[in-house]
């Protein structure tokens, strides 16, 4: 167990603690301003879940469930129907049914689907890498991924929608896929988004994105967010305006502040120095990633890297690119740092899977 544990990648482990940490001491200020430590307490909980699962999953060789194509599909069809049952037994909140509640805690199955499908793509082109350029392989990677693709967009969910979509693409990229093909695949994308814009997405979805184009139109509606967010990055300067000392995290102009906007309460509490540190043990943290897939000895591991990877440069440019009025409100937390124990559960578990690699 000793030469295990000396086998890890201590990097990964490192950079991504430091992350939660970070994320933790910035919920304690948050719960500080709103006298209520729940979800700090309940983050505790999480992180210490979520090292248990990178652990454990250290120690399942990976080479197991790269042969077990029936077990993976298993686990896809358990992620469809739990997605499926959001539309009756989760409570409806804010217009949209996201989670399960089951006491005090909310259960997310579109996290646990994120890693699902990067398994399930992974297995699936490191069988069929050789034959990309038939058209089929790419139709039938795309059934896998539009099912829950469509069920999370009418949940509605844009963020989880746009990341699962991306996460697609980027694996027939790196499976070798045709360029042809590719620009077919994005040519169907514009007209399903034309199409869902017309006729599927309901007004507030809408406004949000248009919000992004000129939030000032409705400040104290829908573009409220993104300017608090905002103002809240320019008061951070260079070092921040302390600890518990941010205006507009403590006096609750930012909303959010502990999930989507956590960005923005840690650049106006700490400033440009704390987001490059937070950068720093982002780059380290997908740097280790994308090393460990460039060395893998096969395919499936290489596509699970790579694909990992991906997933946490999306969310963490749509979150920051939200925070920063870049990009629109989707609600996509910032990895390893937002508060959310599915989420964190979820990406200590990848990273434990990467950790088998490593190791097997």
């Amino acid at each position: 167990m000793l030469a295990h544990f000396k086998n890890l990648d201590w990097i990964i482990i490192g950079s991504v603690i430091l992350l939660t940490i970070f994320g933790i001491v910035s919920i304690w200020s948050i719960s500080v301003g709103y006298q209520n430590f729940a979800n700090f307490e309940k983050q505790l909980i999480f992180f210490g879940i979520g090292l248990f699962c990178m652990f454990l999953f250290s120690f399942i060789d990976w080479r197991w469930i790269k042969n077990n194509p029936y077990l993976i599909l298993i686990l896809y069809g358990v992620g469809v129907l739990a997605i499926a049952g959001l539309f009756i037994f989760a409570p409806e909140i804010r217009g949209t049914r996201g989670w399960y509640k089951i006491g005090a805690l909310s259960v997310d199955p579109i996290e646990y689907m994120k890693v699902l499908l990067i398994i399930l793509m992974a297995k699936y082109f490191s069988m069929r890498h050789i034959e990309m350029y038939r058209i089929r392989h790419v139709l039938l990677s795309g059934l896998y991924f539009a099912l829950p693709i469509s069920l999370i967009f009418f949940k509605p969910d844009l963020g989880s929608t746009l990341l699962l979509s991306i996460i697609w693409l980027v694996t027939l990229i790196v499976s070798g896929i045709k360029k042809r093909h590719l620009f077919i695949i994005l040519s169907v994308g514009l007209v399903i988004f034309a199409s869902g814009w017309t006729f599927v997405l309901q007004d507030y979805q809408k406004n949000r994105i248009l919000s992004f184009v000129e939030p000032e139109l409705d400040p104290l509606g829908i573009g409220w967010s993104q300017l608090q967010s905002k103002i809240a990055v320019g008061n951070g300067g260079v070092f921040g305006t302390g600890f518990q000392q941010g205006s507009q995290t403590m006096y609750g102009f930012l909303s959010e502040p502990q999930t989507d906007f956590i960005f923005a309460s840690i650049a106006e509490e700490f400033g440009f120095a704390g987001i490059v540190f937070l950068f720093t043990l982002f780059g380290v943290l997908i740097w280790r990633v994308l090393k460990l897939a460039r060395e893998a000895q096969s395919n499936f591991p290489r596509l699970i890297g790579t694909g990992f990877a991906t997933l946490l440069i999306v969310e963490i440019g749509i979150n920051v690119g939200m925070n920063l009025g870049l990009l629109p409100i989707v609600g996509l937390p910032l990895p390893f740092v937002s508060y959310g124990g599915s989420s964190l559960i979820m990406g200590y578990a990848a990273l434990g899977l990467l950790q088998s690699i490593k190791t097997h």
